[in-house]
C-alpha cells in the first residue's frame, strides 16, 4: 500500500508516522510538501501531528489553505482514504471534512501524557480489528484537543455511528475523570458519512514500536492493512 504523508511548515510527528509505516508495517511512504499539486497517486493519505504554520488564528485554520489542500479535498470527495492526527485531525475540521471542531483544553493547559481510549465501531477502516472492550494506552499532546459539535451534528454523528474512539480509563470505563481535554461525551475521533476520511487526537504513531514499551498504536495501522488485503 502507498501512504503520502503531508508535510506542513510546522509539522512535527511527520518522521513519526513515516518511521511506522514504513519501517514497522512494510509500506512504501512518500513525503508531500504542502506546496506540491501531486499526491502521486497514493491509496491513502495522512495528514500528520504537530503546530502547523505555529497554531496561528486556530489550529490547522492555515493549514487548510495550503495548496495540496485542494487536491486531497477533491481526493477524500472522491473516495480516497484520509486521516489527520491531532493537528491533522483540526485540519481536517477547518477544511470542513469532518464534523465539528476542536476547541482549547478546558483546562487551558497544553496536555502531554499516555492516556486511554476505546473504539466505539468497527465499521470504519480505522477500527475493523479493534476489539470493541479493548482500552489502548496511546499518547496525547495538544493544546486543542477539546471536541465540540453543535446538537444536531453531535445527534447525526452518533445516529450515523461515525465516533471511532472515546476517551476511558484504564478499565474501559467511559468517565469524566477519564476525559484529558473536555470533549463532548469523551470523544477521541471521527470519521465522515463515507467513512472514508478519519481524525483522532491521540497518536497511535507514538505506541507502535516495542522500543518504546508500547505497541497498542499498532491495532490501527493493522486495521487498515487488514481491509486492504481482505
Amino acid at each position: 500500500m502507498k501512504f503520502g504523508v503531508v508535510i506542513f511548515p510546522g509539522s512535527n510527528c511527520d518522521e513519526d508516522i513515516i518511521y511506522v509505516l514504513e519501517k514497522v508495517m512494510g509500506q512504501q511512504v512518500v513525503r508531500l510538501w504542502h506546496k506540491d499539486h501531486d499526491l502521486q497517486g497514493v491509496d491513502f493519505v495522512v495528514l500528520p501531528g504537530g503546530f502547523s504554520f505555529g497554531d496561528y488564528l486556530r489550529s490547522g485554520a492555515i493549514a487548510r489553505f495550503s495548496p495540496i489542500m485542494q487536491e486531497v479535498i477533491q481526493y477524500a470527495n472522491k473516495g480516497g482514504y484520509l486521516m489527520g492526527i491531532c493537528n491533522g485531525f483540526q485540519i481536517l475540521t477547518e477544511a470542513g471534512l469532518l464534523p465539528g471542531a476542536l476547541l482549547h483544553n478546558r483546562t487551558r493547559k497544553f496536555i502531554c501524557r499516555n492516556i486511554h481510549l476505546k473504539a466505539q465501531t468497527n465499521n470504519s477502516m480505522l477500527t475493523s480489528q479493534i476489539d470493541l472492550q479493548r482500552a489502548l494506552k496511546i499518547p496525547v499532546a495538544h493544546g486543542e484537543g477539546n471536541y465540540f459539535a453543535e446538537a444536531d451534528v453531535l445527534k447525526s454523528i452518533n445516529d450515523n455511528d461515525q465516533v471511532l474512539f472515546r476517551y476511558c480509563d484504564e478499565a474501559g470505563n467511559i468517565t469524566d475523570d477519564a476525559n484529558p481535554n473536555g470533549s463532548l461525551e469523551n470523544i477521541a475521533g471521527v470519521c465522515n458519512t463515507n467513512r472514508n476520511v478519519f481524525g483522532l487526537m491521540p497518536h497511535p504513531e507514538r505506541a507502535s514500536d516495542s522500543l518504546l514499551a508500547n505497541e497498542d498504536g499498532l491495532a490501527l495501522f493493522e486495521s487498515i492493512l487488514s481491509m486492504v488485503k481482505a
